[in-house]
């Protein structure tokens, strides 16, 4: 194959070096098509010819061709990896420098992340909630219904993390934020009214399918609105706010040792986020990239300018024309998931949210109290405020970590040091020689363990997915991934006890250590790294057929 040549009339200039091999997923695919002669690209940022081995690519390059011609902006400087058909790696290597977003990103992730706070509000607020509300609702005695109060949350969960991603693709990103604030509000409002039990549990099923919509669409949003040098960092925001909505959630706890009745108004606190989060919305931009495809140019421009300046409105609509070029292909279905050419990669989604719930996150939260009570921390508060914190702590330093390590690595890392943990943890229970160590070694074992969780196996899944998914597909096998989070949390939640109460609970974590190395092989081998390049990068690279 001979050597590709690109050539800028204008202040824009590219050079090309041929590499002889192909590493792993590292660039991009280019459908079986050799540029023989140049690619001019006017200070304008208009195509002013191209050769190609066949002529029907000029037709297939057409709609990409005029919506570039729409731009007026020069093209931002930057390195790209080209894989030729013959497996060869091409660099095309920007002169310039890198021109940085001089748009306004952070308020609208800000108000997305609205709904990552109720997300985390919601599931933590019934902790400190039901012994009291049990109490006022006269099912004290009767354990069953205090469990349908827990789970019914994360059975509507499951239902609203499927339905989130048909809805954000049929009617947009922001207005199905707005749709969704309509049964949180609703759910916040009966659980805090409720009378009855039934009332409740209706309310926890209605808050469910609100904060499972939200599980999808704030990942997917956030992703989707963020440029590309800060994508990992405003993504891996979304679990931070989630754990923030817990603590905010024991916080609200804390009066009511001194009013009983203070539960109903922990839930109703609930409403407050959700009305904001509806009026956020109204006044955020729609994804560039859902406004593409549905042939909404003009308004997929403004929202770049509104993002991103528009300086790099060229770069960014060249990047999603070519995302699309050659390909008519109508929006995916649920069995187009399930096809050779995604499931691949959809099974990548779904088993790192497999892992993630599986390596016993929750069943170290709700045994937590009980570890940290064995070592004389008597205060249930105290407990759970140490987990907490030091979920936001690593969190906090898996943000500033994201762009710089990699995500791949921080998974690794992450599930390696929760392996590490739960051994701690299940040997300082058995160990007669750590006997006199064990109240320690479980609190220290405890608190590692949340830490490495949330450097990599919390924020990372739900930022990674929307990276690797292709845009026809994405929001759908976001919500296929976070069906599967939820239906595997709510069957731990279901059975944890029971199987700790047969087993014991070290071998319980022992098993855990031994699903975190597992999720340690299945990441080093699956896993692709898609720190620094866009969207329609990655999408080509994984999906050659584009």
């Amino acid at each position: 194959m001979q050597a590709s040549t690109f050539a800028l009339k204008g202040s824009v200039g590219f050079e090309v070096r041929r590499r002889g091999a192909f590493q792993g997923f590292g660039g991009f695919r280019r459908r079986n098509l050799s540029f023989s002669d140049e690619i001019c690209v006017r200070k304008s940022a208009v195509f002013c010819g191209l050769r190609t081995g066949e002529d029907s690519m000029g037709a297939e390059l057409a709609r990409g061709r005029n919506v570039i011609e729409m731009v007026n902006s020069s093209v931002k400087a930057r390195s790209v990896r080209v894989q030729a058909s013959d497996g060869d790696i091409e660099d095309v290597k920007s002169l310039n420098p890198k021109v940085k977003s001089s748009g306004t990103v952070l308020p609208f992730v800000g108000v997305a992340c609205l709904g990552a706070i109720l997300f985390g509000y919601h599931l933590g607020v019934v902790n400190g909630a039901l012994e009291y509300l049990a109490k006022d609702l006269g099912i004290a005695e009767n354990t069953v219904l205090q469990g349908w109060v827990v789970s019914t949350l994360l059975a509507g969960a499951t239902v609203g993390s499927f339905t989130g991603g048909a809805l954000a693709d049929k009617f947009g990103r922001t207005r199905t934020f707005q749709l969704d604030a309509i049964p949180l509000v609703i759910g916040a409002f009966l659980c805090a009214t409720a009378q009855s039990v039934q009332t409740m549990i209706i309310g926890r099923l209605l808050a469910g399918i609100g904060i499972g919509i939200s599980s999808a669409i704030v990942p997917l949003y956030i992703s989707e609105i963020s440029p590309t040098e800060i994508r990992g960092a405003l993504g891996s925001v979304n679990q931070l706010f989630i754990c923030v909505g817990i603590l905010a959630a024991l916080v609200a706890g804390l009066p009511l040792a001194g009013n009983p009745l203070w539960w109903r108004t922990m839930f109703g606190i609930a409403v407050g986020p959700s009305v904001l989060l509806a009026l956020g919305m109204a006044f955020s931009p729609e994804s560039p990239r859902w406004l593409f495809q549905q042939g909404k140019l003009p308004e997929a421009e403004k929202v770049i300018k509104t993002l991103y300046g528009k300086e790099r409105v060229a770069e960014v609509m060249y990047d999603l024309s070519s995302a699309v070029q050659g390909s008519a292909e109508p929006e995916a279905g649920w069995f187009d998931l399930f096809s050779s050419r995604y499931w691949k990669v959809v099974s990548v989604g779904a088993a790192l949210f497999m892992f993630q719930q599986l390596a016993g996150i929750n069943a170290v939260v709700y045994y937590s109290t009980s570890v940290f009570r064995s070592a004389g921390i008597v205060s249930d508060v105290a407990a759970s405020a140490l987990v907490g914190a030091s979920n936001v702590f690593g969190t906090a330093v898996a943000s500033s970590l994201m762009d710089r390590q990699g995500r791949k690595s921080l998974l690794i890392t992450s599930f390696a040091g929760m392996a590490a943990s739960m051994l701690l943890l299940s040997l300082s229970f058995t160990w007669k020689v750590l006997a006199p160590y064990s109240g320690t070694l479980a609190v220290v074992g405890t608190v590692l363990y949340v830490l490495s969780f949330s450097l990599g196996a919390g924020p990372v899944p739900a930022l990674l997915l929307p990276e690797i998914f292709a845009s026809r597909i994405r929001a759908k096998a976001v919500a296929l991934s976070l069906g599967m989070h939820w239906s595997s949390n709510f069957v731990i939640g279901l059975y944890f006890l029971s199987v700790v109460n047969k087993f014991g609970i070290s071998s319980v974590y022992l098993g855990f250590a031994g699903i975190c190395f597992l999720a340690v092989l299945y990441i080093a081998g699956n896993v692709v790294e898609t720190k620094g390049r866009s969207l329609e990068e990655i999408e080509r690279a994984l999906n050659p057929a584009i």
